[in-house]
Formats: structure tokens, C-alpha cells, sequence
């Protein structure tokens, strides 16, 4: 594994801390496409499978760079057959999160076999959404938020049937579901911006295999990035909203949303810089969901998925912020997520947005009232979103499918980053990053090298 050095001793321990939390979750199953049991990357301590919207983001967040067969029997493993197809499988509206953790398997691998098994699965996967989940009228994909499976993520006309989960909802309201498809009539911000992000992969992995894309993608990306400005945007508050929602919009701000805005180019240069100004961030750390629902708000409290901060969604608004330059942002997110790994010797799935402290939050149960639940301890994706922070922010890892590159940003506070024995292919990374008066050129190193590589750089 590699190792980090930096000018902040905290920062070094917890970066320990998450691969330690990464490799006790590496444990033996089999399910999906997966024919064996075999290594995968479990979503937590406390679960016995991986998830398929965590088993996505743990190899997107770096799990794949770190243990390539671990992330590629994990992505297997969520994958299904049905009506004579592979499709990927898991909780259904936000599954299309699968499509880049493929691809960024396939960069940091080069495993062409893999690519086209993955292109198989997007194609079927996207033409299956597209029939059973794209509302016509809107232009949007219905369905809940990435992330938020949770009945707390949601505002209190879906709390009314005393369920925890969202699918519970649904299974006791018959007559209020959408057709066709599952039924969940809400369009979230986030899982729109994935099926942008997603057909615009689909294209990427069709010309990385030189196979002639189906023009529709192209033209269905460009027609949701328009539904996505026209539904969801709020000009005059500056950011987006959460939920397009025939029982009522809300125009609450999500995490997840707003970074994937930012990090697909769906928002423009004015809409990016307005975002970054207007999002609420708590001392913790980036909220999954701010405002949190009144239901939940009182005696200090907030709900399970609304208000409280999540190091996944965390990682990817830090990558967001520091692709604009944003160091302050990514400043504030590095330092909570090392301050709470290294004072509880672990990574856990949330906290609390003021005191920092581990905290599962409020939410309805099945059968019972509004309870406190508790967070998971050693949560995979939490370690691997630390991971992120410091490869895709700070160290700036650009990976591509001829090479890999580096664009470090060193935010407040920190000097001097060293990132030693990084994998890549058939190569190994040592990187160097301090501050200077004349920045370096961005350093390339090609798909195909081998051995030991070191890069020196300085940045301003």
C-alpha cells in the first residue's frame, strides 16, 4: 500500500487509518456474475455484502487503483441476469453509479475484456431505465437520491406510512406510484447527474473499444444536462434544487447533487462559482442535505439522511471544490475527516454536523416512532472517500485512458505532501508536492510504462 508524509502528522495517521478500514472489509463472497467466492470489498463492518452503490463509489474512490481483482469481483458481484441480459442490479434508481466505477477500473487496469462485459451492462442497464424510469414530460429520470435510501432523505409527505427505508413507501402506497417502473415518483438532483455522467461514459467506452456508440447517448445527455438546468437550477438562491416532486419540490441544497454538477460539467462556469459560494457547510464537514427536515431538527438532532455529514459525499465535493481552485473547501473537508479518523482510531458512516461526533441520526423505524440510529463503525465507503480527498484533491490524480497525470493542490495550512509506492498498472508513483513561486508543469506518465516513477512538483 502506498504511504503518505505530509507536513501534518494527522493527516498521515489518517491516512493509515482508511487503508486499515479499506482492508478489514476485503472478505470472501459470491453472488451476481461473480461465480466463486472471492475477495470484494464488503460496504462495512457491520454488513455481509457489498451494496452496489458502495461497491461503485469504493472502487471510483480508489479501491481500484489500490486492489484491482478485490474491485472487479466487487463490481461483478452486483451485476444480474434477467429477461436474457446483464444489468446491474442492487436498489434501482441509483445503480447507474456502477457505470464509473467500471470505468474507472478500466483506466487504472487497462483489462479490455472487462470494458466490454462493462459497455454489455451500461447499454442494457441504460435502455432498461430509459423505459421504465424516464419521465417523458420533465425529461428526468425518476427515483430517489444516490446515497439516500433512507425515508429520512425525504420530506414528510413519504414519512407518512412509519417506514425507514424509501422502498417501504412505496410497497404501502400503491396508488400513488408513478408509472411504468418502480414507483418512486420523486426526480433527484444527483441520480440526474449520474445519468448524464453515465451515458457520457457509455460513448467513452464504445470509442475506447472502437465500436460505433449509439448516437442516441450523446443526444440523450445533452437533452438531461438541459432538463437537469431547467427543472432543478434556482437563480435566485444560487444553487440547485434537491427534488422535482409532484407531492411538492424541494429546494433544499444535496451534497452529492452539487458536487456531481460541478464534477460532470452540468453546471456552467457562473452556475460552478455560485454553488461553491452558496452551499451551507457545517463545522463537520460538507451536510448530506441542508436545510435538514423540520421533523427531525430539534433538541440538536437532525435526521439520518438530512443534515448530518457523510465522508462519501464529503470526498466528492472536495474533488468538486478543487477542480475550481477552491483549497479553502477542500481545506475544511481534509482536516474534519482526519480529525474524526484519527480520534476514534476508525472511519465511521456519519456524524454529527456540529459536535463531529459519530451519530446515526433520526429516522423513522418499520412499527415504531421517529428513533436515534446508530452509525456504522469501519464504513468502507467513508475510508475510501478519505482516500479520495487526498488522491483526486490534493495529490490531483487525473487518470485517462492513455496515462495518468497530476494536478496537486495544497490547501491552507498544508506545505508538503509525499505520496510513495502508488500504483498504477505496471508502474509505481512517488510524488512530491511543495509549495513554490513558479508551479510546475502538469507531469504525464503513459498507460504503458513500468517500474518505478518519481515526480517533483511545486505548486503556488
Amino acid at each position: 500500500m502506498p504511504t503518505l508524509r505530509t507536513s501534518s502528522p494527522e493527516l498521515d495517521r489518517a491516512f493509515e487509518i482508511a487503508l486499515a478500514d479499506l482492508s478489514r472489509n476485503i472478505r470472501p463472497f459470491q453472488d451476481g456474475l461473480l461465480e466463486r467466492e472471492a475477495p470484494v470489498f464488503l460496504a462495512g463492518e457491520s454488513y455481509d455484502t457489498p451494496w452496489t452503490r458502495d461497491a461503485a463509489i469504493n472502487v471510483w474512490n480508489g479501491g481500484g487503483l489500490l486492489h484491482p481483482e478485490v474491485a472487479r469481483n466487487t463490481l461483478l458481484s452486483v451485476l444480474e441476469r434477467r429477461d436474457g441480459e446483464i444489468r446491474i442490479g442492487g436498489e434501482y434508481w441509483d445503480a447507474i453509479v456502477w457505470v464509473p466505477g467500471a470505468w474507472s477500473l478500466y483506466l487504472v487496469t487497462g483489462d479490455r475484456d472487462f470494458l466490454a462485459q462493462a459497455l454489455e451492462t451500461t447499454r442494457n442497464s441504460l435502455d432498461h431505465f430509459e423505459r421504465t424510469e424516464l419521465d417523458a414530460g420533465l425529461g428526468l429520470f425518476r427515483g430517489g437520491a444516490v446515497y439516500a435510501d433512507g425515508i429520512s432523505a425525504y420530506p414528510d409527505a413519504y414519512a407518512e406510512a412509519g417506514h425507514h427505508n424509501i422502498m417501504g413507501w412505496r410497497d404501502l402506497t400503491p396508488a400513488r406510484l408513478a408509472t411504468p417502473g418502480e414507483g418512486l415518483p420523486m426526480h433527484a438532483l444527483s441520480t440526474n447527474c449520474a445519468y448524464v455522467h453515465a451515458y457520457e461514459l457509455a460513448r467513452a467506452m464504445a470509442a475506447e473499444l472502437g465500436i460505433v456508440a449509439d448516437p442516441g447517448w450523446g443526444v440523450r445527455a445533452a437533452a438531461l444536462r438541459t432538463a437537469i438546468n431547467r427543472n432543478f437550477w434556482l437563480p435566485e438562491q444560487g444553487h440547485y434544487r434537491y427534488l422535482v416532486d409532484p407531492r411538492g419540490d424541494s429546494d433544499a441544497q444535496e451534497g452529492f447533487g452539487h458536487a456531481f454538477a460541478i464534477l460532470f460539467r452540468i453546471a456552467g462556469a457562473e452556475q460552478r462559482a455560485s454553488i461553491l459560494g452558496a452551499q451551507h457547510v457545517t463545522p463537520a464537514g460538507l451536510p448530506c442535505l441542508w436545510p435538514p427536515f423540520a421533523r427531525y431538527a430539534h433538541d440538536g438532532h437532525v435526521g439520518r439522511h438530512s443534515g448530518t455529514v457523510w465522508p462519501p459525499i464529503q470526498a466528492f465535493w472536495a474533488e468538486a471544490a478543487a477542480r475550481e481552485g477552491r483549497g479553502d473547501l477542500v481545506g475544511h473537508e481534509l482536516t474534519a475527516l482526519a480529525r474524526h479518523a484519527v480520534r476514534d482510531g476508525q472511519l465511521f458512516e456519519l456524524y454529527h454536523p456540529e459536535t463531529g461526533l459519530p451519530y446515526g441520526g433520526l429516522q423513522e423505524r418499520a412499527g415504531a416512532a421517529v428513533e436515534l440510529w446508530e452509525p456504522v463503525a469501519h464504513q468502507t465507503w467513508s475510508a475510501t472517500g478519505f482516500l479520495r480527498v487526498v488522491l483526486a484533491a490534493v495529490a490531483g490524480l487525473r487518470l485517462a485512458p492513455d496515462g495518468v497525470r497530476f494536478e496537486p493542490l495544497l490547501p491552507p495550512g498544508l506545505d508538503e505532501l509525499e505520496l510513495t509506492g502508488l500504483p498504477y498498472r505496471a508502474a509505481t508513483i512517488d510524488l512530491r508536492v511543495t509549495r513554490g513561486s513558479v508551479p510546475s508543469r502538469v507531469p504525464w506518465l503513459r498507460a504503458d510504462a513500468t517500474g518505478p516513477h518519481r515526480f517533483e512538483l511545486t505548486v503556488s
